[in-house]
């Protein structure tokens, strides 16, 4: 077992050690549309209780103006650039609608419009920018600078973007690669769990690949590159990002083409309700009055909040329970998903090797308290992840390891080390040439589990085997069988690990299409395979390696605290506590929204078509339109707010199938 530790002192790294992009925060009222909307918020919040309390209406006027212009001129000003397209933003509409309703004197109502619709788009816009800092951010798990080793045996430091393929460059201990290349000498263990997401260091020899952006473990390593640094697979990671979070746009541009109609229908009835009735004889105010009570009671506000109220309801319900999803139009996507994709390791397992088998040989005088002492004592001075399970899982036993003496670590093959006067090997079985024994049983049984097995010798006499592995979540199986229950099929597994350790797990969670040895590009053409036969897939992931995938997906979901960062400004939504049981409940809560948004949908249709009609037919006054636009508005809102009850999340969370569900059977058979 290689370990990232030896006696002999390593060079000091030429670049911090990390494995996730460094954040690149926008700051928040650093974005013009974030000020503005703001500003506006303020002056509606000074300019409505001074209003309220008959403070002098030049006062007021003149605040609510102030909010108009901060607000709107900007939503105004693109409406108007539009035009030059021939194109009717929706947003010109509002601002329009807004200083009708001022004409009219409905000031404070064309005040909130201005305010609901700055804000929206400045939380738009706070969206695009934090994830154009990750994706930004990505481009440092690259380093920016690379040893170069000359033909006559000098290296030289060049910047890392100025290496050519058949460049040699030279990665030391604790260095990052800094590019795509083959190995052509040297032996080390390579973390590539930005990349692949494997959970453990992998052994990388002459004739390996290895990855631009990987950690190097404690051997040297001489790498002939093999791509130009602009065609690497972080690179590549971060273009897929890109190109696939763009083909989301299709969605948008549908919604658009709604807006847009609507836009266009309102306008032209707005102007016929003014000049049909002036053609017939009408008088001018008569004919403008009514023409600005149809804006107000035409305009979509109460659609507006038949959407909102039931999609935030859900996101604020879902927020409490850990489950963070960063848009009403997420929560709206979430719950049309079909298909499910599961990264594993840091997903369905917690990311962590954790020791689960201690097997003493007979024969060897040691039960299962003095194997694993022995093997943690031998291990304690490394710090491979390996090493850390066992002494971990010591430490856990109360066994305190005693001292090493002379350790040595070799990569690949394990470490070595004196041991109350024995010499004492823990390590792989195939690297330490141990003749086949009674251990080779044990070590089969582990690997045929899924887990890695690692044997200790003492004096060159196997003693003992070690099971170690990534440990499943507790409620993995029972969110597999939820997700099932949902969306109608079994989860996919997308993983980059290998095929033997993927198809064990998977058969313990119960899903029968395992994908494994994946490249983020691999899990991408998956996904996209999938869309392409018009299915909306999710996929649910943590690191690096997933964020191509979660970005070109109908709806990404990423695990909170192990999660990447890139991975975390990808996703859609984030599991904060990494309860796995949190993803089926939101899915559900999603759908319920859903039909609240279709229910006031018809709703606040039946109040405009009715009072539409009214203002066209009979006689509508203008309070009155008010009051049954407003009334519409206050309806569909409290519909709406009927998902921030406990119940409302209890209520999915203990669906057959979930692990909540299961908790309450057994409250009920206690009972």
């Amino acid at each position: 077992m290689p370990s990232v530790l030896d006696q002999r002192p390593a060079p000091a790294p030429a670049e911090p050690r990390r494995t996730t992009p460094v954040r690149r925060r926008t700051k928040v009222l650093a974005l013009p549309e974030a000020q503005w909307a703001l500003a506006a918020l303020v002056l509606f919040l000074i300019a409505l209780p001074l209003r309220l309390l008959g403070a002098p209406a030049w006062l007021s006027g003149a605040l609510f103006a102030a909010t108009y212009i901060t607000g709107g001129w900007e939503p105004g000003w693109e409406g108007l650039k539009a035009l030059k397209d021939k194109t009717l933003d929706v947003d010109l509409l509002m601002v329009v609608a807004a200083l009708g309703a001022a004409a009219i004197g409905q000031i404070v109502d064309g005040a909130l419009l201005i305010v609901i619709f700055a804000t929206s788009g400045a939380l738009e816009a706070v969206a695009t920018a934090r994830t154009a800092d990750s994706v930004r951010g990505l481009l440092d798990l690259a380093p920016s600078t690379a040893t170069r080793v000359l033909a006559d045996g000098r290296e030289e430091t060049v910047n890392a973007r100025r290496l050519v393929v058949g460049d040699i460059i030279l990665v030391r201990p604790g260095e990052r690669v800094g590019a795509d290349g083959q190995v052509l000498d040297g032996t080390s263990d390579v973390d590539q769990a930005t990349i692949t997401g494997e959970p453990l260091p992998v052994v990388k020899q002459a004739g390996d690949e290895v990855f631009a952006g990987t950690v190097n473990g404690t051997g040297a390593l001489r790498v002939r590159v093999e791509r130009d640094p602009a065609d690497s697979v972080i690179a590549r990671i971060v273009r897929m990002v890109e190109e696939a979070s763009a083909t989301k746009a299709p969605t948008q541009l549908f919604i658009e083409k709604i807006e847009q109609r609507y836009s266009i229908g309102m306008v032209l009835a707005t102007l016929a309700v003014f000049a049909v009735p002036l053609a017939f004889g009408d008088h001018l105010q008569s004919a403008l009055l009514r023409a600005m009570t149809f804006m107000i009671v035409a305009s979509p506000c109460a659609v507006v909040l038949s959407t909102m109220p039931p999609l935030l309801s859900a996101i604020a319900n879902a927020g409490r329970h850990g489950v963070l999803t960063k848009s009403a139009v997420v929560m709206e996507r979430l719950g049309r998903i079909d298909t499910v994709a599961l990264d594993k390791t840091g997903t369905l397992t917690e990311g962590t090797p954790r020791l689960t088998d201690i097997r003493p040989l007979p024969g060897s005088d040691l039960d299962q308290a003095a194997l694993l002492r022995l093997a943690a004592s031998a291990e304690h001075p490394s710090e491979h992840p390996l090493a850390r399970a066992v002494v971990d899982a010591a430490r856990e036993r109360d066994l305190l390891p005693v001292a090493a003496e002379n350790f040595t670590s070799v990569p690949g093959e394990g470490v070595t080390a004196g041991v109350e006067g024995c010499t004492v090997q823990v390590g792989s079985p195939a690297r330490l040439l141990v003749p086949d024994g009674l251990h080779a049983a044990v070590v089969t049984e582990l690997e045929d589990a899924g887990k890695t097995a690692v044997v200790v010798l003492r004096d060159g006499r196997p003693v003992g085997v070690l099971g170690i592995a990534d440990r499943l979540r507790p409620d993995a199986a029972a969110t597999v069988a939820a997700l099932a229950h949902l969306t109608g099929r079994t989860p996919v597994l997308l993983t980059g690990d290998n095929e033997r350790a993927a198809k064990h797990l998977a058969a313990q969670v119960g899903i029968t299409d395992v994908r494994a040895g994946l490249l983020p590009q691999d899990k991408v053409s998956a996904v996209r395979a999938w869309e392409a036969e018009g299915q909306r897939v999710l996929v649910v992931g943590d690191g690096v390696n997933d964020a191509p995938a979660l970005a070109a997906a109908h709806s990404g979901i990423a695990m909170g605290k192990a999660g990447s960062d890139l991975a975390l400004e990808t996703a859609d939504a984030v599991v904060v506590r990494d309860e796995l049981a949190t993803i089926p409940a939101v899915i559900a809560l999603s759908r319920t929204a859903r039909r609240l948004v279709v229910q006031n949908l018809a709703i606040a249709g039946l109040f405009i078509t009715a009072l539409v009609a009214w203002d066209l037919f009979g006689s509508l006054s203008l309070p009155l339109g008010v009051a049954g636009h407003e009334g519409s508005t206050v309806i569909v809102g409290l519909n709406g707010l009927r998902l921030l009850r406990e119940a409302a999340w209890l209520r999915h969370t203990e669906r057959p199938g979930t692990s909540a569900h299961t908790a309450g059977l057994e409250r009920q058979d206690a009972a």
